[in-house]
């Protein structure tokens, strides 16, 4: 099964494409996509969305996973991240891909066993549990962890309802 994890971000976002056979795990690819900063948002949000497209078209995964928005102090970047989770989660939706989310502590308590794990524990786990993933973007590496997570808890009952929800049957 392929799964491609996806981090949302305005400036950018990470992506990591995975093979899943039963609990091996096979890196197939993983980069990121960069907007243009000095564009107006809905072409920076265009060209994030594009990305995205361009990953999914080529390497066809089957599901997808995306980390969950936090909230920031600033409401200003909450509000701007949103709407760049919403063109990355609309993506694999468009090409007919189910999509789950998950929240960022579950993410690194999934691959650390700490939900407040920092990025470099987080990368470190990605190259042991990815053989082949020599990942030192931050952004990709987080992707490659939103993947990891999905294997471990796309059966979960929380998993399907929020695929569910996407894919609007509800929940």
């Amino acid at each position: 099964m392929i799964i491609i994890g996806l981090d949302p971000g305005l400036r950018t976002t990470g992506w990591g494409v995975i093979d899943a056979r039963g609990n091996n795990l096979h890196h197939v690819a993983h980069g990121a996509i960069s907007s243009d900063s000095s564009a107006p948002l809905s072409e920076r949000l265009r060209q994030i969305h594009i990305g995205v497209l361009d990953v999914i078209t080529e390497f066809l995964p089957d599901e997808a996973a995306v980390e969950e928005t936090f909230v920031n102090k600033n409401p200003s970047s909450t509000l701007l991240l949103g709407q760049a989770r919403g063109v990355v989660m609309l993506a694999p939706a468009l090409a007919g891909v189910a999509v789950s989310e998950y929240a960022a502590n579950l993410i690194k308590k999934s691959l650390v066993g700490v939900g407040h794990a920092d990025k470099k524990q987080v990368r470190m786990m990605v190259r042991m549990l990815v053989p082949g993933a020599d990942v030192d973007q931050a952004d990709a590496a987080d992707a490659l962890a939103v993947a990891i997570c999905h294997v471990h808890h796309r059966n979960s009952p929380i998993a399907a309802a929020v695929v569910l929800a996407t894919a609007g049957g509800g929940a």
